[in-house]
């Protein structure tokens, strides 16, 4: 009887892609998303919010915007009614403190780093806001009118109370679970 080789290594092939689909598993962090949009609704970039041990992690993917800094600021609301995106509302600030990181009274929980966008039209930023949740919790970023991350056409000065003399709002995006 004439055994073919390829029948005996067979088994452990078998066994081997049996441990590598077994010990995979998926992630099980809440996350949130949206997609950033100019008023005119074409595409701007993405925003991904993922809730871990210590609060909640944000990376901010941008394109098409004018090479420069850009303020970025998670607001209150989550709506995006162009030309202006002022349905967002304000800067999400659950602790009901001032702006900016360099305000002695700042700063809110929305307010984030600025974004400097290249040549290209492309930028990102990652940034951790320690103490949140996405949904549950003291400070939930999903609350029963949800939240948008918002692009502005300027810097933050990180100081100016309420926006940070930001300037308009580029680019919107609803955050969603999942």
């Amino acid at each position: 009887m004439k055994i073919f080789p390829f029948l005996t290594a067979l088994p452990i092939v078998l066994a081997a892609s049996a441990c590598a689909t077994t010990s995979t598993t998926p992630s099980t962090a809440p996350t949130a998303s949206a997609k950033l949009a100019a008023a005119d609704g074409s595409a701007r970039g993405t925003a991904m919010v993922t809730q871990a041990g210590d609060g909640l992690h944000v990376v901010i993917k941008a394109m098409g915007l004018a090479p420069g800094i850009h303020a970025v600021h998670i607001h209150t609301t989550g709506q995006c009614a162009g030309p202006d995106f002022t349905s967002a509302g304000g800067h999400w600030n659950p602790t009901a403190r001032k702006h900016g990181k360099d305000n002695p009274a700042g700063m809110h929980m929305g307010d984030m780093p600025n974004m400097t966008v290249g040549p290209d039209g492309t930028g990102a930023i990652e940034y951790h806001i320690a103490d949140a949740m996405i949904g549950e919790g003291a400070t939930p970023l999903l609350d029963t009118d949800g939240a948008a991350v918002v692009v502005h056409a300027q810097a933050d000065d990180n100081m100016s109370d309420p926006a940070g003399n930001a300037g308009g709002r580029v680019a919107c995006g609803v955050l969603a679970t999942g």
